[in-house]
């Protein structure tokens, strides 16, 4: 299939885990791809030769999603090298918990940095470009604890509910210049992370969740392809709950 030909996408916090995976299934549907993380390392140099082997064009870009003028800049060097921003993910994220009377305010301000701060960034950096095409998806990674909040996750569920409202408002800001925006909440999503999660414990959450298992980073992916395509042309300001009818 080829639901992305021609599209460049620019995904962030690429370099494994959600967003690698997304980085690949777009490339399958012919996106080119630009990504970034934090550092240029082996997991950006394998995805990188790995995704030129697809046939695209790809490049990994070291950036620190939180700062304002490295993300700037790092778009900018996108939109020179690829000729467009058509497609904007912003995946990259943090987890800090620990409950509230434990949490400190450095605690807090980096998960609120990273996590919302950094949508705001290159949302803001993309805008300009996708506003010059008239066109253009952004999409926001949230949470389904963004949707119905979780103990011990204060900072994170703040985040990731900022990104909700910053999704809506973007949408109707941006609407009328043929840019779209929505937000992904996925739910319980099997990655490197959630496997090194106690087997109890992984099974106390799946008992939760409707369809009884896990989600994978290709389910994440699959949203992504479907808002980032014409199939969603008129979509935006929407939230796709990723979660197996666990947010029901």
């Amino acid at each position: 299939m080829s639901l992305l030909k021609g599209k460049t996408a620019v995904i962030t916090g690429a370099a494994r885990g959600i967003g690698r995976e997304i980085a690949i299934s777009m490339a399958k549907e012919g996106a080119n791809i630009a990504f970034t993380d934090l550092k240029i390392d082996d997991n950006m140099i394998s995805l990188e030769k790995e995704l030129n082997a697809m046939g695209v064009k790809a490049k990994g870009f070291a950036s620190d999603a939180s700062d304002y003028a490295q993300t700037d800049e790092v778009v900018n060097e996108i939109q020179k090298e690829f000729g467009s921003v058509d497609i904007l993910v912003n995946n990259a994220g943090i987890t800090r918990d620990t409950l509230l009377m434990r949490m400190d305010e450095e605690t807090w301000d980096m998960v609120i940095k990273v996590n919302l701060k950094s949508v705001f960034n290159f949302t803001k950096a993309a805008q300009k470009f996708m506003l010059k095409q008239k066109s253009g998806s952004i999409i926001n990674m949230s949470s389904v604890v963004g949707v119905s909040g979780n103990a011990g996750q204060a900072n994170y569920s703040a985040s990731k509910a900022g990104i909700i409202g910053f999704t809506k408002s973007v949408a109707k800001e941006l609407g009328s210049r043929g840019i779209r925006s929505n937000a992904i909440a996925p739910g319980f999503i099997i990655t490197d992370m959630t496997a090194k999660l106690p087997e109890d414990v992984r099974n106390e959450w799946i008992k939760g969740i409707p369809l009884r298992r896990g989600g994978t980073p290709q389910d994440v992916a699959n949203a992504c392809i479907f808002l980032g395509s014409d199939l969603s042309s008129y979509v935006s300001g929407q939230v796709l709950n990723v979660c197996g009818g666990m947010n029901t």
